[in-house]
């Protein structure tokens, strides 16, 4: 048996992010991988996922603004490129371009609002509906990568790693508490924080929370989202291709340039939210279903000329929702659960990773919207 003063529970984009920040506080810290770092069962791997400014509300705005600043360090003390700029596009009749462009007026953030004329002789691969937000400062996050330097920084400052280690349920001790793996192998810990991601709903009824606070905890749920590459009709070789989010009556559609994980031959396109519900992330099964996909090439072939409308690779992933899709992020006792989710958390891991780390040495506090009871 050994022990440690902070277990984290699972080693994707925050839980390595909040290792490094405790870890280089001079924290004592083990991390516990289920599988390993960024692995493709959960949902921080890979090399594509979107980084904007863009939001309804200025707080989340303000965030982001706060989580570049941890992007450029991180970026710096890892000598890789964790960020590549693409700028992004914001349109259709339910995103509000103009509101957006208020918030980031307020914000100071550089961008311009444009008529749906203007943008399509701008970006003529993309048919635009609406006026159309464009915000340069936006990017593309290679979450593989961030994990895997956020961790190997951990592990500088002397944190340790157990890879293969799936937590089966947490107890309480004397002096703290006892993760236990499905192997029977044990740890002790002082504080314990939990970011399990997908896997969070089932590992809940196995930590040892006090009752009224597991009352209040949100509905969590896990949908296995499905995404989709298609070719660029001309490759695009001068990175012309932006990241963007449409979204109109009855469906929201996300895109981004698809990076290594598709060879950098074309555009990454899903719908938010159009996957299956899962009990956990366990019940994954990377089937994808026939009515998506077609409701996704049917989208393709309508708004996106500019892209072959036959994908030509395809893959499930795990977002972990929230009702209001703020995230989760609190501590009772010497537990801090951990869930910045809903399909937009991995813009903010190194902010997430302070905040957290502060919270679980008791040096601050966390905005009212992500306690479980504000």
């Amino acid at each position: 048996m050994s022990s440690a003063q902070y277990v984290i529970i699972g080693a994707g984009l925050a839980g390595a992010a909040t290792a490094w920040q405790l870890a280089r506080r001079g924290h004592e810290v083990t991390i516990l991988e289920r599988s390993t770092p960024a692995n493709d069962a959960g949902s921080s791997h890979g090399s594509a996922r979107i980084f904007r400014y863009a939001y309804p509300e200025a707080f989340y705005t303000g965030l982001v603004q706060q989580a570049k600043v941890g992007w450029d360090e991180l970026t710096r003390l890892g000598r890789r490129q964790l960020i590549t700029p693409t700028g992004s596009l914001d349109y259709g009749t339910l995103r509000e371009p103009e509101a957006l462009a208020r918030v980031l007026q307020g914000a100071g953030i550089d961008h311009d609002l444009l008529t749906a004329d203007a943008a399509r002789q701008r970006w003529p691969q993309i048919a635009f509906d609406t006026p159309v937000l464009w915000h340069p400062g936006a990017g593309v996050i290679d979450a593989e990568t961030a994990v895997t330097t956020m961790v190997e920084l951990a592990r500088a400052a002397g944190a340790q790693l157990r890879n293969n280690w799936p937590v089966a349920r947490v107890s309480e001790t004397a002096t703290g508490y006892r993760v236990h793996s499905a192997t029977g192998e044990t740890v002790d810990a002082e504080n314990v924080i939990v970011s399990a991601g997908g896997w969070l709903p089932s590992l809940l009824g196995e930590l040892p929370l006090p009752s009224a606070f597991r009352a209040q905890i949100p509905t969590i749920t896990v949908m296995q989202e499905q995404a989709y590459h298609f070719p660029y009709v001309e490759p695009d070789t001068t990175g012309h291709w932006p990241t963007f989010i449409h979204k109109m009556d009855g469906m929201q559609v996300y895109g981004l340039p698809g990076g290594r994980d598709a060879s950098f031959r074309g555009q990454k396109i899903a719908e938010y939210n159009g996957g299956k519900h899962l009990a956990s992330a366990a019940d994954q099964d990377g089937i994808m279903g026939a009515a998506n996909r077609e409701r996704v090439v049917n989208y393709v072939a309508r708004y996106l000329p500019g892209l072959d409308p036959t994908p030509y690779a395809e893959t499930t992933c795990l977002f972990t929702n929230t009702p209001t899709e703020d995230f989760i992020i609190d501590r009772v006792d010497n537990i801090t659960l951990l869930s910045p989710c809903s399909g937009h958390g991995a813009k903010f891991a190194p902010v997430i990773g302070e905040l957290a780390a502060d919270l679980a040495t008791g040096v601050g506090s966390v905005p009212p919207q992500f306690r479980v009871h504000p």
